[in-house]
């Protein structure tokens, strides 16, 4: 009997559901860093075997928004609860029982999709007593099909919680061919490549502020190269100066980093050139977040 299924999987900023995605997938897929709100839309990455295809969502973290980017990434995540078979909450094993976990299980219980609670982040916890105390406090709010502890870092018990997804999921058919690990298309993987560059070269204002866009891609005359103009989007003329550096010295180095990997992900040549320019505000503004791509959802 085959099997397949939807399951998306929400939480708070830095849970780390990127990377689980990423390990459940044995490839990158997803960017990661250790800036909340890397995730800025639905990431979908399927994984196949002989017996089953799951289509996993990877969502932006749930958090109170303070622009209106932030508005639909939280609203985007909540909103999948809504068409998949199965839920996982994911929440930090080394942290308290939160208020605003608490709050996102209020949202799990009016959707009345099976939720599994996945502690993550195993591989930082010593002492158990305190952790089965806060697991305890979330249990006794929600009625979870199934809590998990695993390290999406190392792998820990990722397999064991594969083998469980695969038994609460019904017969059904292949939604996608065999060989395919997401449904995104290779601009959107290459701009979110470079958006991982700038994440992890840069600090303060500047992460939650970019915008990464894939301009143009195409072969060099001889077809030995594939040659891609990207522009990355800031909000204020000093943000625009730390991205470019000294003598353009950073922008060369985000180049040189989001190159690497780029040519990893389309096993062929790149010349990458980047620009960079201002639009003020541009998370605020709805025209923007439009053409981004950003369009608003009613929860």
């Amino acid at each position: 009997m085959f099997k397949s299924g939807f399951v998306t999987i929400i939480g708070e900023p830095n849970v780390g559901k990127s990377t689980f995605l990423n390990q459940v997938l044995k490839r990158k897929v997803a960017i990661v860093s250790n800036k909340p709100q890397t995730t800025r839309d639905l990431i979908t990455g399927i994984y196949n075997d002989e017996t089953a295809q799951i289509i996993f969502i990877d969502t932006p973290g749930i958090h109170h928004a303070k622009t209106k980017l932030g508005e639909y990434m939280s609203t985007s995540a909540i909103n999948t609860i809504k068409t998949v078979d199965l839920v996982l909450f994911m929440i930090n094993a080394f942290e308290d029982a939160k208020d605003e976990n608490f709050e996102i299980l209020k949202k799990l219980q009016m959707a009345k999709t099976p939720v599994f609670l996945i502690i993550n982040k195993l591989d930082t916890i010593k002492d158990y007593g305190r952790l089965q105390e806060n697991v305890d406090k979330y249990k006794a709010e929600f009625a979870f099909k199934g809590v998990f502890g695993i390290s999406a870092l190392n792998g820990e018990n990722v397999d064991k919680l594969i083998e469980d997804i695969k038994i609460l999921l019904e017969e059904g058919p292949k939604f996608y061919p065999d060989g395919a690990i997401t449904d995104r298309p290779e601009t959107f993987l290459i701009r979110e490549l470079i958006r991982e560059k700038v994440l992890e070269l840069t600090h303060d204002e500047i992460p939650h502020s970019i915008m990464v866009t894939i301009d143009s891609m195409k072969l060099n005359k001889s077809k030995s190269t594939q040659i891609i103009q990207s522009t990355i989007i800031v909000e204020r003329p000093s943000q625009k100066a730390i991205i470019i550096g000294k003598n353009g010295s950073m922008l060369k180095k985000i180049g040189t980093n989001a190159r690497i990997d780029i040519q990893a992900l389309i096993d062929f040549p790149v010349f990458l050139e980047i620009f960079c320019k201002v639009e003020e505000d541009w998370r605020n503004r709805e025209h923007y977040l439009k053409n981004y791509g950003y369009k608003p959802e009613k929860q």
